[in-house]
């Protein structure tokens, strides 16, 4: 090994230890693996620290009181095997290659319905929101445009998804009825599987409509924030009223009758908006949501609606109360359906590995009411340059240097950073909101994201190892966008 590895020295930007032995875990940065760390290999790891390398000699030498030098030599050989121990002189983090790209399989296309809403959310990130009577409807030519652009550019794709968002979708119900008649006959025709889903503020639901969605196994999810007096503090109606009372009695009926899927709600936490234990407890355990994901509000804090940096610390404290209660009712076989922990152990659990942060503009686009392809749902109507049209196609050029951009990690404090492949840097639009440039790296919660990674190896790592069936049996897709 020393012939190979001259003086070697520990690479964190590689791997990242968490917890302490016998329960440390070594988190492989490059392919987000996790491996059981012994008392050995975090002996290596401590005898080999950033900026004092040592021979393999001089390590085995080193630890020979306490390690047989067979077992020094084996975990230093497959230490450097995974370049988190590396040649002194060439540390160096393991990042995607910089890639050119010329084809954009697309997996999901999310129609813009209409821009009309018949609320008036005080937070709402939407620049191209309207009051109902003024809200722009997309028509069917543009729709049914879309549809054949998904499915040409996602032909090699068994099944696809069309999400449908506004504005409130269901103020544009005969355009949807119309897009899956035909995006159904479009998949029947090639045998291939369409999946439709929405997101809604649930004012609008009848009892009709849900059977309908039920027949056409929509996705749905309803934006809800919690309890009476939290939800009514920001999703008004037009005229300012709270929407509570209305929204539950809707929930009730929704849950009561839809069969085909499981129902989430979506949570958006705005300033003076953290208790998020309570908004749990009411949204899952007393008006039954089978999952509940939460949404801070990271908008410059100059911004009223937006948490402040304290506030923003009391939401993760939240999540990790939370977690800790997945992490009881997991060992249990059961799950709390606390979203955003869920998403994280199903990142854990697959390995997931980030080049960007999200599906938007590779596997992701959005279409507005005139047919322009926006990065995103969150992007409509924004000043961002659009990166085509459905009726000419793809704009390759400008869609294929944006992410290109994104996946270039040099200059940034992600090239080094030990999660930048579950994170990938942060959500383009929540950049873009604070800073005004979507490639601009989410900073301002880093250290808050690292954390919560951390405490989600540890979990995941307690669950793997008393109850791995949890995941086998729970562990799903998610499909709707926020």
């Amino acid at each position: 090994m020393s012939a190979v590895v001259d003086r070697l020295e520990y690479n964190a930007a590689n791997g990242h230890v968490v917890g302490t032995e016998p329960d440390a875990f070594l988190l492989h940065v490059p392919t987000t693996a996790l491996f059981g760390i012994d008392a050995v290999g975090l002996a290596v790891l401590a005898a080999c620290p950033k900026g004092r390398p040592q021979s393999v000699d001089e390590v085995v030498a080193a630890l020979a009181g306490r390690f047989p030098p067979e077992r020094v030599r084996a975990v230093i050989a497959e230490l450097a095997r995974l370049e988190v121990l590396q040649r002194s002189g060439s540390l160096r983090p393991i990042n995607p290659a910089g890639v050119k790209l010329a084809e954009y399989p697309l997996s999901t296309l999310v129609l813009n319905v209409n821009t009309g809403c018949n609320l008036s959310c005080t937070y709402c990130y939407k620049e191209d929101l309207a009051k109902p009577a003024d809200g722009r409807r997309m028509d069917f030519p543009t729709a049914a445009r879309s549809v054949d652009l998904l499915f040409r550019q996602g032909a090699a794709r068994e099944r696809v998804n069309i999400v449908f968002f506004g504005g409130e979708p269901l103020t544009n119900m005969p355009l949807i009825r119309d897009v899956v008649g035909y995006a159904e006959a479009l998949a029947g025709r090639d045998g291939r599987r369409v999946d439709f889903s929405l997101t809604t503020n649930a004012t609008l639901l009848t009892p009709e409509l849900v059977d309908w969605f039920d027949a056409h196994r929509f996705g749905l999810s309803v934006s809800m924030d919690g309890p009476a007096a939290v939800h009514d503090r920001h999703r008004l109606t037009v005229g300012g009223k709270g929407t509570y009372a209305t929204v539950a009695r809707k929930v009730e009926m929704l849950l009561g009758r839809y069969r085909s899927r499981p129902v989430g709600a979506r949570v958006t936490l705005g300033r003076g908006n953290t208790g998020v234990e309570a908004i749990h407890a009411h949204l899952r355990d007393e008006l039954g949501f089978h999952e509940v994901g939460y949404a801070p509000v990271t908008s410059a804090e100059t911004e009223g609606h937006a948490l402040t940096e304290a506030e923003l610390a009391e939401v993760h404290a939240a999540f990790e109360r939370l977690g800790l209660a997945y992490r009881d009712a997991a060992l249990a076989g059961r799950n709390t359906g606390f979203s955003n922990m869920h998403q994280l152990m199903t990142d854990l659990h697959e390995g997931r590995r980030k080049s960007v942060p999200c599906g938007a503009g590779v596997g992701l686009l959005a279409v507005d009411g005139a047919g322009d392809l926006n990065l995103c749902h969150r992007f409509t109507g924004s000043e961002l340059p659009t990166f085509g049209n459905v009726a000419t196609g793809i704009d390759t050029a400008r869609l294929g240097a944006f992410v290109e951009r994104a996946i270039d990690r040099e200059g940034t404090h992600c090239a080094t950073c030990r999660i930048r492949n579950l994170c990938a840097g942060g959500c383009y639009h929540e950049s873009y909101a604070r800073f005004g440039d979507p490639h601009h790296r989410t900073y301002h919660y880093c250290g808050l994201l690292r954390r919560w990674v951390d405490f989600g190896v540890r979990i995941y790592a307690e669950i793997q190892r008393v109850n791995p069936g949890f995941f086998a049996r729970h562990l799903e897709p998610r499909s709707v966008p926020a």
